[in-house]
Parts: C-alpha cells; sequence; structure tokens
C-alpha cells in the first residue's frame, strides 16, 4: 500500500462521510435510462464505463463496455464494478453505447487529477477550499463534491447541481476552464510532490469508487466533502477569458451566411444546403507521426501515457494502420517506461492509449497536444492577410506541418531540378502507389505541389 493512500484515508475519513461506489453514481449520474428505455430524442443520456472482464484473460480483448442502466444498476456495479483491478468511467454521459467524446452530450461532473498527495499536500488543498476567489495567491480552490483516494494522488468531482449540456463550442469552454483550474490546483511543494503539471481533457475516465487499483493494491475509496456545484461557482475561480457562458452553443463566426455561401462555396454546399455537418478528414505526410515518435526524449514520467495516447492520434490522423501503431508501440514501450516517475508504466497503458486511435480525437489540436503532454512544438506564425479564403487556410496548415516535420528545412531542393525518380511526375506516381485512395487535394498538400499539376500526372497513370 503506498504511504500517501494510507494519509489521505486517515485525513479524509476523520473529517468526512465515506459513499460508496454503488451510491456514489447514483447521485452522480441520476437520470440514466432503464433497461429498455429507448429515448430517440436524447433526452436522457447515459454514463458509460469501461472495466476487464476474466473471460478476456488469455485474448488480446482489453476493455469491455457498458452502458450504466438506473434499474440494473445495483447488480452490474457488484459483478463489473467493485474490486475490479480495471474500471474507469469520466464524468460524462453519451448518447448511443460508445463513449466516443463526439457522442457526448451531458456533462455531469467535472473530474481532476491530482497525483502525489500525501499528508502535508492534503492539508495544504483543504486550506485553499472556500477562500476568496480574487485572493492575491491565485491559487484559491472552489470546493469539490467528493475527494477519491486510489493511490499515490486524489480525484476531486465537481459534480453539477443540472447536468451542462455539450454543445460543441461549450465543450471547448469547459476545457478551457478544466486547463485553468489545473494550473491552480497543481502547486508543486503545496499540493502536490510532482513537479510536472498533468493537464487532462474533460472526456477522461478515471479508476471507479469502489474498484481496486491494480498498481497498488488498494480499493478506490471516496468521501463527500462538499455540496453540488453550479458553473456560475467554478467561473470565479478561472481567468475571465476561461470561463464558460452557457449562452454561447458554437463558436462565433466572423462572417455572415451570405458572405460564407460566396467565400466558401464548397463548405456551404456540404453544410448549408446538404445538411452534412460532419467535420471534414484529410490525411496528414506519415513524416509527423514519425517526427512525434522522436520526441520521446521531452516527456517526462507523468506523461508517458500521454505520449503515447497523442502517438494513436497522430496515427489516425496519417493515416497509419492499427496494427503498425501497435507495432510501433510496443517497439518503444521498454524505452517509455524506463522514463522515471512514481508510478509503473504497465502494458495496460499501452493497450489504453490505442482506444485514442479513434476519428472522436481526429481534431485534436497542436495546443492539445502541448497541454496534455508537455511538448513544446513551435508553431509557425501567420502571415498578416486580408484574405480568409478557405484554400489559404488549408495551404498554411499544410506549411505548419512541414515544417514541424522538416524544421530545419530538409524538404527543400539545394541542388537544382532532379532528374528521374525526383520529378514531380514520379513523386506522384510513387505517393499514388503508397496511398491509392488519396485525391489531387491531398497528394498536392503532402508534396507541396499543385492540384493542376497533380491532374496532370494523375491521368498519366
Amino acid at each position: 500500500m503506498h504511504k500517501n493512500y494510507s494519509e489521505q484515508i486517515d485525513y479524509l475519513s476523520n473529517q468526512y462521510d465515506e459513499i460508496d461506489g454503488y451510491d456514489f453514481y447514483r447521485l452522480v449520474f441520476p437520470n440514466n435510462e432503464n433497461l429498455g428505455e429507448l429515448n430517440t430524442d436524447f433526452s436522457k443520456p447515459n454514463a458509460v464505463y469501461l472495466y476487464t472482464d476474466e473471460k478476456d484473460k488469455y485474448s488480446e480483448r482489453t476493455l469491455r463496455r457498458r452502458i450504466m442502466l438506473n434499474d440494473t444498476w445495483e447488480d452490474d456495479y457488484m459483478e463489473y464494478v467493485e474490486c475490479n483491478p480495471q474500471a474507469f468511467c469520466s464524468g460524462l454521459a453519451y448518447r448511443g453505447r460508445t463513449n466516443k467524446t463526439v457522442h457526448a452530450q451531458h456533462m455531469n461532473a467535472l473530474v481532476f487529477d491530482l497525483d502525489g498527495v500525501g499528508e502535508s499536500e492534503i492539508k495544504n488543498l483543504f486550506l485553499r477550499f472556500d477562500m476568496n476567489p480574487n485572493h492575491i495567491t491565485g491559487r484559491t480552490l472552489p470546493r469539490p463534491t467528493y475527494i477519491a483516494s486510489s493511490g499515490s494522488g486524489l480525484h476531486l468531482h465537481y459534480v453539477f447541481d443540472e447536468p451542462v449540456e455539450l454543445f460543441p463550442y461549450i465543450k471547448a469552454q469547459l476545457k478551457a476552464l478544466k486547463y485553468d483550474m489545473t494550473f491552480r490546483m497543481w502547486d508543486y511543494k503545496g499540493t502536490t510532490q510532482n513537479k510536472d503539471i498533468q493537464k487532462q481533457g474533460i472526456s477522461q475516465g478515471f479508476r471507479m469508487v469502489g474498484s481496486m487499483n491494480s498498481k497498488y493494491g488498494t480499493i478506490v475509496r471516496a468521501f463527500e466533502v462538499g455540496n453540488k456545484v453550479s458553473l456560475k461557482y467554478l467561473n470565479q475561480y478561472v481567468k475571465e477569458e476561461n470561463r464558460v457562458d452557457v449562452r454561447k452553443r458554437f463558436r462565433p463566426s466572423k462572417v455572415s451566411l451570405k458572405q460564407a455561401k460566396e467565400t466558401y462555396p464548397e463548405w456551404y454546399q456540404k453544410v448549408i444546403v446538404e445538411g452534412d455537418k460532419k467535420a471534414k478528414m484529410w490525411i496528414c505526410h506519415e513524416g509527423l507521426y514519425e517526427w512525434w515518435k522522436k520526441q520521446i526524449n521531452q516527456i517526462k514520467g507523468g506523461h508517458r501515457y500521454k505520449f503515447l495516447m497523442c502517438m494513436s492520434i497522430y496515427a489516425y490522423k496519417c493515416g497509419i494502420s492499427r496494427d503498425r501503431l501497435e507495432s510501433d508501440m510496443w517497439n518503444i514501450f521498454d524505452e517509455v517506461k524506463a522514463i522515471e516517475h512514481d508510478n509503473p508504466l504497465e502494458e495496460f497503458d499501452v493497450k489504453c492509449a490505442l482506444e485514442a486511435f479513434d476519428d472522436g480525437l481526429y481534431a485534436f489540436t497542436i495546443d492539445d497536444v502541448v497541454a496534455e503532454t508537455n511538448v513544446q512544438i513551435q508553431k509557425n506564425k501567420r502571415r498578416p492577410s486580408g484574405r480568409t479564403l478557405s484554400r489559404e487556410r488549408q495551404m498554411q496548415r499544410a506549411i505548419e506541418e512541414r515544417e514541424i516535420i522538416y524544421p530545419n528545412g530538409e524538404w527543400r531542393n539545394t541542388d537544382g531540378r532532379p532528374k528521374g525518380s525526383g520529378t514531380k511526375e514520379q513523386l506522384v506516381k510513387d505517393y499514388l502507389k503508397d496511398h491509392p485512395a488519396a485525391n489531387p487535394t491531398q497528394v498536392a498538400r503532402a508534396l507541396g505541389i499543385s492540384r493542376p499539376t497533380v491532374y496532370k500526372y494523375m491521368k498519366n497513370t
């Protein structure tokens, strides 16, 4: 048993009432559907949790997903969660049967992971609750509803008095609020023994109350330390630009619909006329994936899992097969595992990281990668321009990607026009041989040549 865990339990159990896992999730998710109930208007999204099953012990399957249904929860909790060595749940409720971020409809709880918390750190943490949000130190914190102890650290659960509806721009605002609060919460030698801050997205899953932490052999125990919270309450503790405004459901547009029709005709036809609002996906150059693998030398202990998770995301963005990704992960596993940290990296972490190979995380941005992994990525500065054409933005994105992969300009041809295999015609043919499904735009972006040139040589292939 970890020393921190014993000190946390001693402190919490002497002052607060413990709540068991069955009741805990009843209170966090009070509106789950019943078995057989189907609300087609998505008025009652459900919690989705992950767990290991003994049936999969000798198979390649790692985790099973299950919907948390209201009338079967008591039996399900005892069978699938209680004392399970791997059981995880986020604070979100989802429509459908999967926990993809794109299907998240309500946030019932905002959850934080604070690692490296012993007796001194937990005392400091509680001193910062309920203080004036504008205190000069800037490290005051809202009081959470529940605090769970799982091993060396704590999970702080802020349960909302009313679930927050997760419209697209609300998700982005909540992420900004969570990053801001994480910075306040993660105070080295104050509230944590770990120097490197660990930021996590709003859909992050956490070990379930009543399950077991297999790394330490400890049971996750939760204590009621406060009341349910409102967004207004949490907003007091973050910078004004990181507060959530529920009235802003969609990212504000800088152009009118009439202007968009003229400036972005393809978008207008797809989204407004055809009603297809699914984000358009395009394949990045696989050099971006290879570049990310080389960033392992920047990774600190607390970000090992996130490095592997982002490796999955880049693989998906670059059209890398899942088989190749998994092989690459196992090839570098020992190197990642050797990075010093209090918590050992396990093979199970690799299997969890592979879950990020999914279209739901395709929109992960450079800023998200920096926040999650603490790997500093230098962005190209955009050249000022009055034009806002979609083609120009796409080209700028391709240039930024190229500069990340080739920071020293290795892509440039310094020997004049090459002959034979180096001609544009041959480049197009070689690229299409490896990417037969690529369209002219994707080929042009990947090779840095014009679309007319690509059209010209595609006709000859």
